[in-house]
């Protein structure tokens, strides 16, 4: 288990974050979710013991992360922009993880070829593409079976085939090895595929940590015809994210459970009541708005 307890960090006075509270299950793959420069990488930077926090504390199964080996021998990083030394290839980069990682394992090495076959592992990291570069970070990232891998923006430029090769791997390291695997990312589709705990981030602190069913199962899409002359509206008490309307159905974003928003719904006796399901983007858009992060309508 990652945990990060009332961590704040500036950077020449900018706040980055801001007593930042949150915890990564053992075994589980997080998503951690967030507008732009809301501090999902510093968080990452702290997670894996290259910031020190300015207070509050970082650990990983109850350990400090910052300047203790034997934790960070235990986890590895993908980066956003991958960087490796300036002529290195694959295997001369295998040998130093090797040297580094104490569970390198050189014979899944040899078999996770098989996965990156476009990968020339004697060809200089730095002359390949970023989608070469990012198939060869996790060809050796997973050699290292590692118990924690932090990911930020992992798949971002890689094909749609690769994308599901690299998420069938790193499923099946959870599934099998009880690896936990924390990944920060835009791309919600994609995580709402593959996570089962996800973080929502917000000017520096995570503001909804939930499971992935606890989070869809606790907002609801309703939409909802009025008889004529009834006048529109849901039951008193009822918080409503967000309300619109095309001809006579209104659709509402109500926070709460299916069965509990429509059972009070059709207490009012409308013409048809239905709950839709919402995808993780819809919910990171209407919790977000209440924040100050709502849909703007821009006039060009």
């Amino acid at each position: 288990m990652i945990e990060a307890r009332d961590v704040r960090k500036s950077f020449d006075g900018f706040l980055a974050l801001d007593n930042l509270t949150m915890t990564v299950p053992r075994g589980s793959i997080y998503g951690l979710v967030g507008p732009n420069g809301a501090g999902k990488s510093t968080i990452l930077r702290h997670l894996c013991g290259v910031y020190r926090p300015d207070s509050g504390s970082i650990t990983l199964e109850g350990e400090p992360v910052y300047e203790n080996p034997g934790i960070k021998a235990r986890l590895v990083v993908i980066p956003d922009e991958v960087y490796y030394y300036g002529s290195a290839s694959v295997m001369e980069m295998m040998k130093f993880y090797r040297g580094m990682y104490p569970h390198f394992d050189r014979a899944r090495f040899d078999k996770l070829a098989q996965a990156f076959p476009e990968v020339d592992p004697k060809r200089p990291i730095r002359r390949m593409s970023k989608g070469m570069q990012k198939q060869a970070a996790f060809w050796l990232a997973m050699s290292c079976c590692p118990d924690y891998l932090l990911l930020d923006e992992p798949v971002d430029g890689l094909d749609p085939v690769m994308r599901r090769q690299v998420w069938s791997l790193l499923m099946g390291d959870v599934a099998e090895r009880g690896t936990t695997v924390l990944v920060s990312s835009h791309n919600l589709r994609e995580l709402e595929d593959v996570c089962d705990h996800v973080g929502i981030l917000n000017r520096g602190r995570v503001v909804i940590e939930r499971s992935l069913s606890q989070l869809q199962g606790s907002t609801v899409k309703l939409q909802v015809a009025f008889p004529d002359g009834a006048g529109p509206g849901l039951p008193q008490g009822m918080e409503v994210l967000h309300q619109s309307q095309l001809g006579r159905v209104y659709t509402y974003i109500v926070r709460g459970s299916v069965e509990e928003v429509r059972q009070r719904v059709e207490e009012t006796r409308p013409l048809f009541v239905e709950a839709l399901p919402l995808s993780l983007e819809e919910i990171f858009i209407y919790e977000m708005g209440g924040d100050d992060y709502a849909v703007r309508d821009i006039v060009l």
